[in-house]
């Protein structure tokens, strides 16, 4: 097994890592670097349970090498708390619109929608519904996570108008 070292920032901390040429982005995130909000579902970039933000984009760590995360920043779920703990405006969202249920693929859709609550215009439904359309669930029937992506992309757009 040919192994390279690599450097690139995860939630905000930069850190050198080991990877095989062959191994994909997720198993070093879960692996090395211990984060367990990346699932493994389909291993084939279908089902967005892997999603993690590279350079601000979402992207399913399964289906990208490790070694493409040369001087990037990732962001993981681990990522979004803040220092003491506390939960994000959208993970918190989830929780308050029922938007969780096995839990399995809600890591990956919150991360997906990073870049959907992020932006200063609003999005229609259909255009959130689009946007998470790379990610998969078998629970929920996908309105309520929906409503917590629209409730919190709302609340980010009048915190900023207020200001």
């Amino acid at each position: 097994m040919a192994k390279k070292d690599i450097t690139c920032t995860v939630n905000g901390k930069v850190r050198t890592y080991s990877v095989d040429v062959r191994e994909s982005l997720s198993d070093m995130l879960r692996g090395q670097a211990g984060l367990d909000s990346i699932k493994h579902g389909c291993d084939v970039g279908e089902c967005g349970a892997c999603t993690v933000l590279i350079d601000g984009k979402p992207f399913n760590s399964c289906i990208y090498m490790a070694i493409w995360a040369e001087g990037k920043e990732i962001i993981t779920l681990e990522g979004l708390s803040d220092t003491k703990g506390a939960l994000s405006d959208i993970q918190q969202a989830f929780i308050d619109e029922g938007a969780v249920q096995c839990g399995f693929c809600t890591p990956g859709f919150i991360m997906a929608s990073i870049p959907i609550i992020s932006s200063e215009t609003e999005s229609s439904r259909e255009e959130i519904r689009r946007q998470i359309s790379g990610n998969l669930c078998r629970c929920t029937g996908y309105e309520n996570i929906v409503n917590a992506i629209e409730k919190t992309q709302k609340k980010r757009i009048a915190e900023k108008k207020s200001k």
